[in-house]
């Protein structure tokens, strides 16, 4: 069995979560640090829609005689269904404001801090839900204890 294999759906998904909710986290500290310059349109990063298409096309992928992932935790057939969400990457969006600024700036701070607060408590938690499948994992081979 490949490497990449090993760890299933869940676990890919939560770890491209992660990176995802990190270059978002970054695209929003950029927007905050530009709230005074002139003309910036604040950025975003839309990658959630694409993410859930990528587990559910991995997780229900069909195999040999109509085989299928009917649960995340199965083994994905022929090794395809991780790969289609490590392909994942989001997609940069400028969101400009409804009403900028007088120098054209569109940051709006408040909006912004919300974002941030609500990216770094996904990204907490599929940082703990990943450290879950992990302790498992460690369970499974210490055998138990």
């Amino acid at each position: 069995m490949p490497i990449e294999g090993l760890f299933g759906t869940t676990v890919e998904a939560l770890a491209k979560s992660v990176d995802l909710r990190t270059q978002q986290q970054n695209l929003i500290s950029s927007n905050i640090a530009n709230a005074e310059t002139p003309g910036f349109t604040p950025r975003t990063l839309e990658f959630e829609q694409q993410l859930q298409s990528a587990v559910k096309n991995s997780s229900s992928r069909g195999g040999a005689a109509g085989m299928s992932v009917t649960n995340p935790r199965h083994i994905p057939l022929k090794g395809e269904g991780p790969a289609s969400i490590r392909q994942v990457a989001g997609t940069v969006v400028e969101t400009p404001a409804k009403t900028p600024g007088r120098d054209n700036n569109g940051v709006e701070l408040e909006n912004e801090m919300s974002r941030m607060m609500q990216n770094q408590v996904l990204f907490n938690a599929s940082t703990q839900l990943l450290n879950r499948q992990f302790q498992e994992l460690r369970v499974a081979i210490k055998g138990g204890n």
